[in-house]
């Protein structure tokens, strides 16, 4: 794969890293909100994957991208595959790391509750992730990686604020690293439509030239 940097709303993510293994960019998109009818772009985000994922998914061969977008199945089955997976989010606009940190805790926290699985063991593991981004300011360019292994746990979480050192913690509890994945890759309950619309139409053609 070449080298040449993929660029998301003029932010550069490269079209591959190596973690264990070589991971391909196989999609991106941004979380924003509007505004007083303005769209307010926040983050931009890379996801990298195992291109063994594609042996998992491949039921849904032969769908076109809007079809796979629309499909939640297709995304669950996207999270539970037992591959690596990596997400980057570069922030556009600069906010504090605490409203980060309560908009990721508040998601997960919903879902594992809709799911009967919000006990003392998920709660502390989300106060650790509040801990850890309160502290800073996340301004722009300042850049947020996720690193699930194969499986769910443990972890890792990397926060390099703009011009400081990088500092990291870790995730060991399953039901919120899969939470985590689904406000990120959740289909249709995402938090950045873009990202699964990008995805789905990577696999739509990456599937059908299997």
């Amino acid at each position: 794969m070449g080298s040449e940097m993929v660029m998301v709303h003029e932010i550069p993510f490269p079209p591959e890293i190596t973690t264990t293994k070589p991971l391909s960019l196989l999609g991106h998109g941004i979380t924003d909100i509007e505004l007083h009818y303005l769209q307010i772009k926040f983050t931009a985000i890379g996801v990298y994957l195992d291109r063994e994922i594609l042996g998992h998914l491949q039921k849904w061969k032969g769908k076109s991208g809007n079809e796979l977008a629309e499909d939640d199945d297709f995304f669950q089955a996207l999270i539970a595959a037992p591959i690596h997976k990596y997400l980057r989010i570069v922030q556009i606009k600069e906010i504090k790391g605490s409203q980060y940190a309560v908009q990721l805790e508040s998601a997960v926290r919903d879902r594992l509750a809709a799911e009967d699985k919000y006990e003392e063991e998920e709660e502390a593991e989300l106060e650790k992730i509040t801990e850890f981004f309160q502290p800073h300011y996340l301004r722009k360019d300042s850049i947020i990686t996720f690193n699930f292994p194969a499986g769910f746990a443990p972890v890792e979480i990397t926060l390099a604020p703009e011009g400081k050192e990088t500092m990291k913690m870790i995730l060991e509890n399953k039901n919120v690293v899969e939470n985590i994945q689904k406000w990120y890759l959740g289909g249709t309950r995402s938090v950045t439509p873009t990202t699964v619309s990008s995805l789905a139409n990577t696999f739509a053609e990456l599937l059908l030239s299997q």
